[in-house]
């Protein structure tokens, strides 16, 4: 599982140094993909097949199904760690987070989220600021 929050910096080439207790949960192979709130979601190889199976069993009739599909699927890709545990963020990933050069790599069990950092602080103020009304309504279903 993955947890935690880390600071990493991306180098010139747009590399990401991926937490070395990720590194081993994440596997030979990972794949990234545009997130939602305009962050990058990080999977292992069988955590990505398992969602890309059923995004791909979505009826293609709904739009709502059809644009979700698009925005993961067609923006995925294999993000092998190099010798150092870093991945490669390709330009159209940076660019759809903003990540230009510090970025947050959270953990969120079973998905890695990598936000650029300014907009993580700010999402996780907000979050924190109206964590008494999600709490009232996360409760609402068992949690």
């Amino acid at each position: 599982m993955f947890i935690g929050e880390y600071q990493h910096a991306t180098d010139e080439k747009g590399r990401l140094a991926i937490p070395a207790k990720f590194r081993a949960t994440l596997g030979e192979r990972a794949v990234i993909t545009r997130g939602l709130d305009r962050c990058l979601f990080l999977f292992s190889g069988t955590d990505w097949e398992e969602l890309a199976k059923k995004i791909a069993a979505m009826p293609i009739t709904d739009t709502n199904a059809r644009g979700f599909g698009r925005l993961m699927l067609a923006g995925a890709m294999e993000a092998p760690l190099d010798a150092q545990g870093r991945i490669l963020l390709p330009d159209y990933l940076r660019t759809y987070a903003n990540i230009k050069k510090q970025a947050v790599v959270a953990g969120l069990y079973s998905r890695i989220e990598i936000w650029e950092d300014v907009a993580w602080n700010k999402y996780k103020a907000e979050t924190e600021s109206q964590s008494n009304e999600i709490a009232a309504r996360l409760s609402e279903l068992g949690i």
